[in-house]
């Protein structure tokens, strides 16, 4: 017998009653995620005086801008909307966006901190992989285009779930600041 054969309602008191009609599903809220849906902080053109999150981040303390390690002419930053625990990004501090654009310095510097990344993000997380790589160009998928990033993301067996793929939604163990302190704390120092 359920609730409503013996008169009880126990879906009264249930998270989201009255707001709509059940459907079978449970909700994981993340309004924190309507910031980048929305687009709030994207530059708004491809000069870095138009909003570069990523010219601005190096100019904060590590802990405000998320940066984890700096380079002589590149740094490494987590990103906002990180697809897994532990999403590093390493940038120019140059405002540059084409990868043949890169000077011999800026390109070593970019390639010493994904190794560096790597290692660090070992010596934390454990991962079992890492997809490493640029999307050059809007056409590519680069959501901010104008200012060339290379993408760091730690993988594990099973991490692409149904929640990413059916409820476009990650579920991340720690909050960023957590990540950035830990990272920074593994970061080999070389």
């Amino acid at each position: 017998m359920n609730g409503a054969e013996d008169g009880r309602d126990d879906q009264r008191d249930a998270p989201g009653a009255g707001t709509g009609s059940p459907d079978g599903w449970d909700r994981l809220w993340t309004p924190h995620r309507m910031a980048y849906i929305k687009g709030e902080g994207k530059p708004t053109g491809s000069r870095p005086e138009d909003g570069c999150p990523f010219c601005r981040a190096p100019a904060l303390t590590d802990p405000e801008g998320l940066v984890v390690a700096r380079g002589k002419s590149a740094y490494a930053v987590l990103n906002l909307y990180p697809y897994n625990s532990g999403h590093l990004m390493v940038c120019p501090y140059r405002h540059v966006s084409e990868y043949t654009g890169l000077d011999e310095d800026e390109t070593a510097d970019v390639a010493a901190l994904t190794r560096a990344g790597i290692r660090a993000l070992t010596a934390a997380y454990r991962p079992q992989g890492f997809n490493v790589g640029m999307n050059l160009g809007t056409a590519a998928g680069a959501g901010i285009a104008a200012h060339l990033h290379q993408h760091i993301v730690p993988r594990w067996g099973g991490d692409a779930n149904f929640m990413p793929v059916v409820g476009h939604t990650k579920v991340l163990p720690e909050m960023l600041e957590q990540t950035r302190e830990k990272l920074a704390d593994h970061w080999p120092r070389d």
